[in-house]
């Protein structure tokens, strides 16, 4: 029996420019989805999927100059309050003087905030999915089953200090939510760095990972500093380290990765190893420009990431798409690197295979989840739109699009994003919760600041 719900999750997207994404550089123009009970039935053009039995029973939305793409995948973020504070900063000064002690300061409910503010933001612009490396992630949880995204649960996990999560919260947040929210919500391992961690800690969460059948997430190699740091602590560059200690495979995510050499990069793809690129927060951090091309070209999945609200100030994988192609450009003096499609499947096809859902989400493709986004070409930001041999729209989404442009979000078939604005939450409540508790949070951090030092003063003293 067709229930009422279903019938919500049943339509026809018909007359846009899709982008199926699925590995090919192939678009339909004009085209057409078919949605039948939250999965794709048919991909195609204007005619060949009306002529689908079931696309006459199912309403339909007029996608007229519109690209028709798949939801977005924001494989590296933390949910956070601290966005717009602490600019101009090295990257461990700024951890060490602002973002940790906010870590120190952090309550259940004031995370929760965070994810609330974060997933709306996110799904407003296109994304679909997050990786979320957080603490008290049982409030994500909560706030993603509500706002209908995907979301990849990494909590932030540290034994070199104790105001960060353990091994044995990830656990607990593993036994209630390994798999939840019919799918959408998922449990990972998360580590917050090497230097945060301990070898002991890097063993024991391989073997919770692998206990769980799960993903590992960390960061990795993000500063020159780092390397120089990991080669005088341990005789290895980072990514060699974190081989030795059991962690890379492929359902292991490393966010950054941008000093990696070439022998960390074949250990990535020999592993399977996904790396998340978060070029917005490289150049903010001046940590510097990852060599996305080569390690695509070696084999190496790359995903795109916005990384936090405090380090990159927004959430928007359109704008993300952009500076990953102009960094890319920039860094090698190439302007043929950075190509729109390639840049679009870094953040489509190749972010769901990042997180091993590729099976389910990622492309336009018969019988996956209807994860889609409607982007409003109508703009005179997108003016001249081509068709045929001129066709632009790929070039569009990638240099001149930004999460204002988008206009309707799906996952799993249930609309999230009508006509602009999110339809599954209150999203006035939510600034203002994220307001209230962000004011909260640094009243709090003051009261804190100074008692503890961070593992950045320590190793800056002992090096």
């Amino acid at each position: 029996m067709t229930t009422q719900a279903d019938a919500d999750r049943s339509f026809l997207i018909r007359g846009g420019i899709v982008l199926p994404m699925e590995g090919r550089q192939v678009h339909h123009d004009p085209g057409s989805v078919l949605v039948v009970d939250g999965a794709i039935a048919a991909v195609g053009s204007v005619e060949e999927v009306d002529r689908h039995p079931a696309a006459g029973n199912v309403p339909v939305i007029d996608a007229d100059r519109h690209a028709v793409m798949p939801g977005m995948h924001n494989c590296h973020l933390h949910s956070g309050l601290l966005r717009g504070t602490a600019e101009s900063l090295a990257l461990w000064e700024w951890l060490e003087n602002h973002i940790d002690p906010a870590h120190r300061a952090l309550t259940p409910e004031i995370a929760e905030a965070a994810s609330w503010m974060a997933y709306t933001e996110g799904v407003r612009g296109g994304t679909t999915s997050v990786l979320d490396m957080w603490r008290h992630m049982e409030g994500s949880a909560r706030a993603a089953e509500a706002i209908g995204i995907r979301a990849t649960l990494a909590p932030y996990t540290a034994d070199l200090y104790d105001y960060f999560e353990t091994l044995e919260t990830n656990r607990r947040l593993l036994e209630t939510h390994r798999v939840a929210a019919g799918g959408r919500v998922r449990t990972w391992v998360g580590l917050e760095h090497i230097f945060y961690c301990s070898p002991d800690m890097f063993r024991g969460a391989a073997a919770l990972a692998e206990e769980f059948d799960t993903g590992i997430h960390t960061h990795s190699s993000e500063s020159i500093w780092e390397v120089q740091e990991c080669l005088r602590q341990f005789g290895r560059r980072p990514i060699e380290e974190f081989y030795q200690r059991g962690i890379l495979g492929p359902s292991t995510v490393i966010a950054h990765g941008v000093w990696l050499d070439d022998r960390e990069v074949r250990i990535l793809a020999e592993t399977g190893t996904a790396v998340t690129h978060c070029p917005c927060s490289n150049m903010k951090l001046s940590s510097g420009p990852a060599r996305v091309g080569f390690y695509r070209s070696q084999g190496v999945t790359v995903a795109l990431g916005s990384d936090g609200e405090k380090e990159n100030n927004n959430l928007d994988m359109l704008e993300e798409m952009k500076f990953a192609s102009l960094l890319a450009k920039v860094a090698t003096l190439d302007p043929t690197v950075g190509d729109p499609w390639d840049i679009l499947d870094m953040a489509t096809r190749s972010g769901a295979e990042a997180l091993g859902i590729l099976d389910q989400t990622g492309t336009l493709e018969q019988g996956k989840d209807a994860d889609i986004v409607l982007v409003n070409l109508q703009s005179l930001h997108f003016v001249p739109l081509l068709h045929g041999e001129d066709f632009n729209a790929p070039a569009h989404l990638v240099f001149s699009a930004s999460a204002r442009d988008v206009s309707d979000v799906w996952v799993q078939g249930r609309r999230l994003v009508a006509g602009g604005e999110v339809v599954t939450v209150d999203v006035a409540a939510v600034a203002e919760r994220a307001q209230a508790d962000a004011e909260e949070l640094f009243a709090r951090r003051r009261a804190l600041q100074g008692e503890t030092p961070s593992p950045a003063t320590t190793l800056g003293k002992n090096a």
